[in-house]
């Protein structure tokens, strides 16, 4: 005779189930976000040719983009910690890729910079619901190991899509914003159908429950929590601040990569995409190493192994900047092993500021963090771009070790920081 299923068995099931259908459903459609983010490298160099845009135009695109998305994403986090995730990710995914469908459209510098500016305010609307989704449905211990998996979706979308427009460049530079934005608007629909927002809205019990729960009901409550949970904790600052030089350092390789090759290195368009394609692969990797690192050897507290990965990614960097005419295989070796390392901080970054903030603040801190992030591309996109084209690659590369060196000093300020804010409730 078949034993029947317990109620508590059949819960955990169920919460399993949901977890991970929520986990690969957000890695699906944040990847098609930088379907439509990172296909403006690989158009660059064609756009130079045909619309004769200069690398300082270029890199004010990149800037202005960066910036928007950063003051986006910390808006969209505090509004997207109390909407829900679910029409908040699918609209912003549908926007951003009519953004991209009207600059492939476009011809003008006015034009195709306001609509890539407009692109950078809908990303904003991608990060925010995927992490207040995944603090809701993963438990604080195992967060930084599952995020890291679900943190992969940024190397995966980014590396497709510039290995595709790697080849449909071919067919004309604006079809590296048409394609992505046809396979972004399936994504929306995938999203739609697939997502549910928190484990009430399936019938089940929520995870890590708080004193301030209830607060997030009331407006000025939230606005406490905010305030204590994200803008008066010192440890979210530091993690904001060490943001800014982590993402100048991937930026700078993402946005600048194809173009650096070609002229530096003399490599061709197709051999480029698959090059800064495998600092993404690479990056994969190094983020599922650092979120395991971290739980298992680090007991949660991702801002040591930041430190480690920050100091060993500047060190590829110098070897990269070192080697003059390096054969192609080792060039793309030594990129790889940049990759694998700045990653780790990517991806920890927004878990430890999630875990620290708490899941009521959960996409505020991660916005927080992240509008220093982007803050970056007043370096690693309209400073790079001037100082390549008034210095040469050289000394935009030598900039580059030097950000690296100052992003892992930073994180060792935030060495002491707890694992998570749930235990200093507990405490309370």
């Amino acid at each position: 005779m078949r034993q029947l299923t317990t109620a508590p068995q059949d819960v955990a099931k169920r919460f399993q189930y949901w977890q991970t259908r929520t986990i690969v459903a957000t890695m699906i459609g944040y990847a098609m976000f930088y379907f439509v983010r990172k296909n403006l490298s690989i158009a660059m160099p064609a756009m130079q040719l045909e619309l004769g845009i200069t690398k300082a135009d270029l890199g004010l695109f990149l800037t202005l983009h960066g910036l928007l998305y950063g003051v986006s994403r910390f808006a969209n986090g505090i509004l997207g910690d109390r909407v829900n995730s679910r029409y908040f990710m699918v609209t912003g995914l549908i926007l951003c890729a009519f953004c991209n469908i009207l600059f492939g459209f476009s011809s003008t510098v006015l034009m195709l910079g306001t609509m890539w500016v407009l692109n950078g305010w809908f990303q904003g609307m991608g990060f925010p619901p995927c992490v207040r989704l995944l603090t809701h449905w993963i438990p604080p211990k195992q967060l930084a190991t599952k995020m890291s998996i679900w943190n992969t979706s940024h190397s995966i979308g980014a590396g497709l899509v510039v290995i595709i427009c790697g080849y449909v460049v071919n067919m004309g530079w604006r079809w590296c914003f048409f394609f992505p934005s046809m396979v972004a608007l399936l994504g929306a629909v995938f999203l739609w159908f697939a997502l549910r927002d928190t484990p009430s809205s399936v019938g089940l019990p929520e995870l890590n429950i708080t004193k301030d729960e209830k607060k997030n009901e009331n407006s000025k409550e939230f606005k406490e929590i905010i305030r204590k949970r994200v803008f008066c904790n010192p440890y979210i600052w530091i993690l904001a601040f060490a943001n800014f030089f982590v993402y100048t350092v991937r930026y700078a390789v993402l946005d600048w990569g194809p173009t650096l090759l070609g002229e530096w290195k003399g490599i061709s368009i197709e051999h480029a995409s698959w090059m800064v394609a495998g600092f993404e692969i690479s990056g994969i990797v190094g983020m599922l190493v650092a979120g395991w690192a971290t739980d298992r050897f680090f007991g949660g507290r991702g801002p040591r192994v930041c430190v480690i990965c920050m100091i060993m990614s500047t060190v590829f960097i110098t070897l990269f900047w070192g080697l003059n005419h390096p054969p192609m295989w080792m060039a793309a070796l030594i990129l790889g092993c940049a990759g694998f390392f700045i990653y780790g901080p990517q991806a920890l970054v927004g878990i430890a500021a999630a875990n620290i903030a708490t899941q009521e603040a959960a996409a505020s801190a991660a916005g927080f963090t992240g509008l220093f992030g982007y803050a970056s591309t007043l370096i690693s996109g309209w400073g790079l771009g001037l100082l390549a084209q008034t210095m040469g690659w050289n000394y935009a590369i030598g900039a580059l070790i030097i950000f690296g060196s100052m992003g892992a000093i930073v994180f060792m300020f935030a060495w002491k920081a707890k694992a998570n804010g749930y235990e200093e409730d507990e405490k309370k």
